[in-house]
């Protein structure tokens, strides 16, 4: 089977992104930042007031306040910067077949990925998992990359989908 297929900085990007969010590890850290740090916010207001003449009460509803506007608003932040990191990362440096015109071939044997200058081949075992959100396929090489196949670019997901199950055990959804 032969796919064609156009990767955008868009799709890598939707890939980052979703990555992240799916990662045990990226959401375990995105947690510890979203509710450490308020913690440590209630602490100042209590420190402040001991060390100083100052009013607890009157320290504390300041120091709340951004508590919850940091619980509420730091996952936006955080994967905006996701965005904005993998940006800059695209753009510093040597990323030829990155992006651009890909071709993919599904054989017997496993996967033929080739793009301007370069061609990977990946066995079926080779392949970890394959994963999808309503944008891409992303058939995952190790736990942090994947070949991505933009689901606009195919002709038929679900004849792609039944391929790659045939040959791997489960599509995670």
């Amino acid at each position: 089977m032969e796919i064609k297929y156009n990767l955008t900085e868009e799709d890598y990007l939707n890939f980052n992104l979703f990555h992240v969010k799916n990662s045990k590890t990226a959401k375990k850290a995105m947690k510890m930042q979203r509710f450490l740090i308020p913690i440590v916010f209630i602490v100042i207001p209590y420190v402040l007031s001991k060390m100083g003449d100052m009013s607890l009460f009157g320290l504390l509803i300041p120091f709340l306040l951004i508590s919850i506007l940091w619980i509420m608003f730091y996952p936006k932040y955080f994967y905006h910067y996701v965005i904005r990191h993998t940006k800059k990362l695209i753009k510093e440096g040597e990323n030829d077949g990155l992006l651009g015109e890909h071709r993919m071939i599904l054989s017997e044997e496993g996967i033929v990925d080739s793009a301007s200058n370069r061609e990977t081949k990946v066995t079926w075992s080779g392949i970890k998992t394959v994963k999808e959100d309503k944008h891409n396929i992303y058939l995952y090489n190790s736990s942090v990359s994947a070949y991505i196949l933009p689901k606009r670019d195919l002709d038929d997901v679900e004849e792609i989908k039944i391929y790659l199950q045939s040959k791997l055990i489960e599509i995670d959804s």
